[in-house]
């Protein structure tokens, strides 16, 4: 029976690994044997606090500068996993938006998942692999005020069924994960969130946003980087082009 454990000498690329799933995702990778990990994200500080037990390489930048991955790419050669998880926060009505913020949002959370999927089966063609997505419940379920954040992460749930597809013949498997709210410091960029902390606190304004979710709470970016790893391992072997939802209800 294969385990979610069997990282051993593997190797892996993680995008917006700084901080929240990205971190957790790192972290658990080198806990459960992976021999190298490529860390990728704008938070060079971020990346820096990361005391990991493997071998890992930092990129420092956006993932949707394309000369990153021209620059990346070669050494990528032999991948094992990918987790294209890098991402903005994105707010605002669709008639109130101006195209500079659309563009922001969509520059990192849709062409960067592309430009790093690229490289990533790029690197695996010969040897097969797995990758997993991070999209977003938002993604399923309309909700006003996140248009171009929304848009996003359903256009790469899709993106991950047309990579799965494409990457099937190659033995590369592509799944993304789904979650709801999950308490990182991506709603920071939100201003109602910020005014909300600074009124009632961040743990009360947290506990009140999930009061939405069936279960009654956010996700911790531990249980999330759980459900990415049993995708991204050989004990996800028979799962490919799965957008796997982790919001505790928020989508019923």
């Amino acid at each position: 029976m294969q385990t979610i454990q069997d990282f051993k000498d593997r190797t892996a690329l993680v995008t917006g690994a700084g901080s929240g799933i990205g971190a957790a995702c790192a972290k658990a990778l080198a806990a459960r044997g992976a021999k190298k990990l490529f860390l990728v994200d704008v938070n060079e500080s971020g990346l820096d606090a990361l005391d990991l037990d493997c071998e890992t390489v930092h990129v420092i930048g956006s993932v949707a500068e394309e000369t990153l991955w021209d620059q990346l790419e070669p050494q990528l050669a032999g991948l094992d996993h990918a987790i294209a998880n890098a991402g903005v926060g994105g707010h605002g009505q669709i008639a109130a938006l101006d195209f500079a913020e659309w563009r922001r949002v969509m520059d990192v959370n849709l062409d960067g998942v592309f430009l790093t999927m690229r490289s990533a089966m790029r690197a695996m063609k010969e040897n097969g692999g797995s990758a997993v997505i991070t999209s977003s419940s938002t993604g399923l379920k309309p909700i006003a005020g996140i248009g171009p954040y929304g848009v996003a992460k359903a256009a790469v749930s899709h993106m991950t069924r047309i990579a799965a597809l494409e990457g099937a013949p190659h033995n590369i498997r592509v799944n993304a994960i789904a979650p709801g709210g999950v308490d990182t410091a991506i709603w920071e960029s939100s201003d109602d969130f910020k005014r909300s902390v600074e009124t009632a606190g961040r743990d009360a304004t947290i506990k009140n946003m999930a009061s939405t979710t069936p279960l009654g709470r956010f996700a911790t970016s531990e249980e999330i980087a759980d459900n990415i790893l049993y995708m991204l391992s050989d004990a996800g072997s028979n799962l490919t082009g799965h957008v796997l939802v982790s919001d505790g209800g928020f989508t019923l």
